[in-house]
C-alpha cells in the first residue's frame, strides 16, 4: 500500500532542504517530491545510526534497547556483543540475534574479536580463530568488533593476525580500540586492516588517526564522554567521523541517544548536514548498511521530527513501518529467554583482608568521565597488621570476585570515587564480567556482593544499612524488565550511590570499567592488579 509523509525534507546526501512529499510503498522510497505550495510544520530526514553500542550496556536485551532507541529517531545500531560473549561465548551471541529479531530495529552485530579480551583474566568462554571465522562468514555478522588487544596486532600475534585475514577475506571492516596509540605503533595497527577507533581522548590523537586513513567515533557514554572534546573533527573532516553512545546505561538511553549529539552539536555551532553525515551516512557507507537515506529505492527508513535545533521526534519509521508515533511505541515485545553462567559462592569478611606486608601501596586513582586510570602509591591504613580502607582520604578496598569458578577473592586499593560510606558491587565488569564492589568496610563490600551472588547477577549497594539490588538475570548483564521499569529502578540506585559517591557522576558505570584490563593505566582482575602500559600484572605492597 502506497503511503506518503510531507513537511520540510532534509535531504543529507545533497545537502539541501525544501518543502515536498515522501512516498513509499513495501518498504521502499518510491519517490521524492519537492513542492513549493506545502507549509512546513515538520522536519523529515533519515533515521539516525549509533555506530558503535554495547546494548549489554543499557542492562536491557536488545528487543527493550529498541523500544527506547525509536524514541529518539535510532533506528539502527552497529552493535558489539562482546558483553555477553566472555559470558557465554557462541550461545551468548546467539541470544543477541535471536532476541534482535523480535522487532522491526536494525541491528547490525560484529564478530567479537577478543573473547576474553586478553589471558590475564577469566571469563566464562574463549572465541579462537575457528570461532571468530565462523562467525565472520555469516551474513547476519557484519563487521569484526573492535580489536581491543593492540598490542597483540603491533607484535603480529598470530591468532590475531588469523582474526583479521578472516574479516579482510569476506571485506568486512575491523573495528578498532587503540586508546592513546600514536605515531609508528599507530601505522602497524592501521595497516594490519584496523579502520575505526572510539577510545580518542585527545584531539591531536584523534586528528593523527583520520590523517592516517581511520574514521574516528565520537563517543558520548554514560562514563566516557569526549565529545565536547573532538566535536570540532565534525565539520573539519566530513566523511571521517561518526557518533556513537559505545555504553549507555537505562537511565541516560530514557533521555536521548544520538539525537543528544546532534542537539548539542548544533549548539556548539557545527553545520547540520556534518552532523547529520556522521549520524548517517558515514556509519552505512562504512558498514555497507542496509539503511535507508532518503534516495528513491532505499529502504523507507527515516524519522520526523519537529525541528533539528530542539529534535523532538514526532515519529520514526523503519522498513516502511510506523514504528513510534508522538510518545508511543507501535511494536510489541515478549517471550524474552533467560540465560547465564553464574557459579560464586558466598564470601566472609576474612575472605578480603590484606595482611600488612609493607608500609607503601599501589592504587588505582579513577577519573569522573574517563575510562583511562592512572597510578599512585601512598602510604597505606595499618590497623592490627591489616591494610584497611581510608574514606577519610578517599582510598577504598576494591574487591573482585571470580564468578565463573570458586575462588578467592582479590583484593587492591582506588581512589577518585569519593565514596563516604557503604560499598558498590556490579556484576558488570568489562569485559570478563567478574564481580567487582569497592567500600569502606569489609562489611559493606561483603554484604553487597553477596547479595548479587543471591541473585546470580545485579547491581548492588549498601549505605551503611541498607541493601538495594537490581537484579540483572540474563547473564548477569541484563533484565528482562520492561525497560522503563529497569530505567527507573536503576536510576533510582544510582542516584543513592552518587549521594555517598562526591566524585563520580556515574559510578556504577565507572566502576564497570576498573577491570578493562586494555585501558591504561593501573587495572585489577579477578588474578590481581594491572599494569596495562606494561601488559603485565604488578604487586599491591611497594618498596
Amino acid at each position: 500500500m502506497k503511503k506518503k509523509v510531507s513537511g520540510l525534507i532534509i535531504d543529507v546526501l545533497n545537502r539541501r532542504t525544501f518543502p515536498g512529499t515522501l512516498q513509499f510503498d513495501n518498504k521502499v522510497i518510491s519517490k521524492m517530491l519537492e513542492d513549493k505550495n506545502i507549509v512546513p510544520d515538520q522536519y523529515i530526514l533519515p533515521g539516525l545510526i549509533d555506530a558503535h553500542v554495547h546494548i549489554e550496556s543499557s542492562m536491557l536485551t536488545p528487543g527493550g534497547f529498541s523500544k527506547l532507541a525509536v524514541k529518539h529517531g535510532t533506528v539502527a545500531s552497529v552493535s558489539d556483543p562482546h558483553e555477553i560473549a566472555n559470558v557465554l561465548g557462541i550461545e551468548g551471541i546467539e541470544f543477541m540475534l535471536n532476541d534482535g529479531e523480535k522487532v522491526p530495529f536494525k541491528f547490525y552485530f560484529g564478530a567479537p574479536s577478543c573473547v576474553p579480551a586478553t589471558t590475564f583474566e577469566t571469563s566464562g568462554a574463549t572465541l579462537g580463530p575457528g570461532e571468530v571465522k565462523d562467525l565472520i562468514e555469516r551474513k547476519d555478522i557484519w563487521y569484526m568488533s573492535e580489536m581491543m588487544n593492540f598490542t597483540g596486532v603491533i607484535s603480529g600475534d598470530n591468532e590475531i593476525a588469523d582474526k583479521i585475514q578472516f574479516a579482510k577475506k569476506t571485506k568486512k571492516p575491523v573495528d578498532g580500540h587503540a586508546p592513546g596509540l600514536r605515531g609508528k605503533a599507530l601505522d602497524k595497527y592501521i595497516k594490519a586492516g584496523i579502520s575505526t577507533d572510539h577510545e580518542c581522548y585527545t584531539l591531536e590523537e584523534a586528528e593523527e588517526k583520520i590523517e592516517k586513513g581511520m574514521i574516528v567515533q565520537i563517543r558520548e557514554g554514560s562514563a566516557a564522554r569526549n565529545f565536547n572534546s573532538l566535536y570540532s573533527l565534525i565539520d573539519k573532516y566530513p566523511g571521517k567521523v561518526m557518533l556513537c553512545s559505545d555504553d549507555l546505561h537505562p537511565d541516560d538511553l530514557m533521555k536521548g541517544n544520538i539525537n543528544r549529539l546532534i542537539v548539542k552539536g548544533l549548539n556548539k555551532g557545527l553545520d547540520l548536514f556534518d552532523l547529520l553525515t556522521a549520524a548517517t551516512v558515514t556509519p552505512k557507507l562504512h558498514y555497507n548498511l542496509d539503511v535507508g537515506l532518503l534516495k528513491k529505492g532505499d529502504p523507507a527508513d527515516f524519522i520526523i521530527i519537529d525541528k533539528p535545533e530542539s529534535f523532538g521526534v514526532k515519529q520514526t519509521y523503519i522498513n516502511g513501518e510506523k514504528v513510534y508515533d508522538q510518545g508511543k511505541v507501535l511494536f510489541r515485545y515478549e517471550n524474552i529467554k533467560s540465560i547465564n553462567k553464574f557459579f560464586a559462592q558466598p564470601i566472609e569478611e576474612n575472605d578480603i583482608k590484606v595482611v600488612a606486608e609493607k608500609e607503601k601501596i599501589r592504587i588505582i586513582k579513577a577519573f569522573d568521565g574517563e575510562l583511562i586510570t592512572r597510578e599512585s602509591v601512598v602510604k597505606a591504613k595499618i590497623n592490627n597488621n591489616q591494610v584497611i580502607a581510608d574514606p577519610q582520604t578517599d582510598v577504598l578496598k576494591i574487591v573482585v570476585l571470580n564468578r565463573y569458578e570458586r575462588a578467592k577473592p582479590v583484593v587492591g586499593f582506588i581512589t577518585g570515587f569519593g565514596l563516604k560510606r557503604g560499598a558498590l558491587a556490579s556484576s558488570i565488569a568489562h569485559d570478563s564480567h567478574n564481580l567487582i564492589a569497592i567500600g569502606t568496610s569489609d562489611k559493606d563490600i561483603v554484604t553487597v556482593l553477596n547479595k548479587i551472588i543471591e541473585k546470580m547477577g545485579g547491581i548492588a549497594i549498601s549505605d551503611g544499612m541498607v541493601t538495594e539490588c537490581v537484579e540483572l538475570k540474563i547473564a548477569g548483564l541484563m533484565s528482562d524488565k520492561p525497560p522503563e521499569k529497569v530505567a527507573s529502578a536503576y536510576e533510582k540506585i544510582n542516584r543513592k550511590a552518587s549521594e555517598i559517591c562526591t566524585k563520580i557522576k556515574s559510578p556504577f558505570m565507572t566502576l564497570s570499567f576498573m577491570a578493562l584490563l586494555v585501558i591504561p593505566d593501573l587495572k585489577i582482575s579477578d588474578r590481581g592488579l594491572f599494569n596495562v602500559s606494561r601488559f603485565e600484572h604488578t604487586s599491591l605492597f611497594v618498596d
